[in-house]
């Protein structure tokens, strides 16, 4: 199967529900496969791994079921029962809409099987494999599900172990966290035998490939490597054997250079080699809910922009600040090409209206056709010279001076004689 990493692999991976473009004898029941489990009548399969076949079943009523039946050869040990068992009894325990729901189990038949909700739609990893990386809101979006999910997942006292994008289906009403066949109690070892740790390489924490005590923090680091997957469409810690993979996360750094800054500090976090370090789950869902919740607004912001100010003047000028820059701009760039006396006068009102009236009379004092280009809205002759001072105003001043001083002398005449 498709599946980043080696290890443990799950029966109901990428490949359990991807159908489309796929190859349907693929997906065919082969000769050595029941056709009915249980109440459940059996249609095609839908992926293999490690622990047994998963089909897709039906019941009476017509409800869909991915079904999990044990290998044969398996079936005989007890250590592969005891991990069965241990996946039943998770998904039981586990109330929340992250997860598959669990339909029915026969732990006691001869070969042990167990069916769930069947979910639509690809992996994770396939669809990253397929498209690319995701945007940094789809892989905040998904990672905010997951957290939640995670949360009732420990809530229950499970630890996933082994939660990785080919364990994540996206269906249309979100993500949902697959596979607990390896799932354990919250505190238990990571080891089957000795030196051998469970799980994906690239996706396991530093302490379960140490062999020590798992905790939800292990999850964490799990998750953390998936949404760099999801958003490198890559491995933080690259690819090679088990060994070297398993060696890469004891010991170095992630890889998150094609991580968005948005996500690549908490999604570092995540990766901490000290369980202590990391994030919990529910911090991690708030977080990237927040993270979502921008980034989806600035990619509707972006497209297409909106104009900042609300309303522009109908003469589109700036106003504010850039007004002075405009209007120097303006003055300097029209005045060599001001037209002669008598040439079109429309042009006058395109330097005109600056919104400082005090500085327009910069260039009232020069001649000719330096008044075409003069703000401030001061008509301009044909004749081409600026007119004197206004002759009516001069004489309204005068006539002020005269009255007032008339008036003066009257007082001053009329104070005289009563005095004598």
């Amino acid at each position: 199967m498709s599946a980043p990493g080696r290890g443990y692999v799950s029966c109901a991976t990428s490949n359990g529900h991807r159908v489309a473009g796929m190859d349907m004898a693929m997906m065919r029941l082969r000769r050595e496969d029941p056709r009915v489990v249980g109440s459940f009548r059996l249609h095609r399969r839908l992926g293999a791994g490690g622990m047994g076949v998963v089909y897709l079943g039906s019941d009476r009523r017509g409800q869909r079921v991915a079904l999990k039946v044990i290998r044969p050869d398996l079936a005989e040990d007890q250590e592969f029962r005891s991990r069965f068992a241990r996946e039943v009894s998770a998904a039981r325990r586990i109330r929340g809409g992250c997860t598959a729901r669990l339909v029915a189990a026969d732990l006691e038949a001869d070969r042990p099987w167990f069916a769930t909700q069947y979910v639509p739609g690809p992996s994770l990893h396939d669809k990253v494999a397929e498209e690319g990386p995701l945007s940094a809101a789809d892989v905040a979006a998904i990672g905010a599900a997951l957290s939640e999910g995670l949360v009732a997942v420990h809530e229950a006292g499970v630890v996933h172990r082994d939660l990785k994008p080919s364990n994540i289906l996206l269906s249309p009403k979100g993500p949902r966290i697959i596979d607990f066949g390896i799932a354990w109690a919250t505190g238990a070892s990571t080891l089957t035998h000795v030196g051998t740790a469970v799980g994906s390489p690239g996706f396991l924490a530093p302490e379960q490939v140490r062999g020590a005590a798992v905790t939800p923090a292990t999850d964490v680091f799990a998750l953390g490597a998936t949404l760099a997957y999801a958003a490198m469409a890559d491995s933080p810690f690259g690819h090679g054997s088990s060994e070297v993979m398993l060696y890469r996360v004891v010991h170095e750094e992630p890889q998150l250079q094609g991580v968005p800054d948005a996500l690549a500090p908490l999604v570092r976090a995540c990766l901490a080699k000290d369980p202590e370090e990391r994030p919990s789950t529910l911090q991690l869902s708030m977080r990237l809910k927040e993270i979502a919740a921008r980034e989806a607004q600035g990619l509707s912001d972006g497209r297409p922009p909106a104009p900042r100010p609300a309303a522009r003047p109908l003469d589109d000028r700036p106003t504010g600040r850039l007004t002075e820059r405009y209007t120097e701009r303006a003055t300097r760039g029209h005045a060599p090409r001001t037209p002669a006396p008598g040439a079109r006068g429309a042009q006058a009102p395109r330097a005109s209206s600056p919104r400082n009236p005090s500085r327009t009379g910069g260039g009232s004092r020069t001649g000719g056709g330096r008044t075409a280009s003069r703000p401030g809205g001061v008509r301009t002759g044909t004749g081409g010279g600026r007119r004197p001072a206004n002759p009516r105003l001069l004489r309204q001043r005068i006539f002020v001076f005269v009255v007032v001083t008339l008036i003066v002398l009257l007082g001053i005449a009329a104070a005289q004689g009563l005095q004598g």
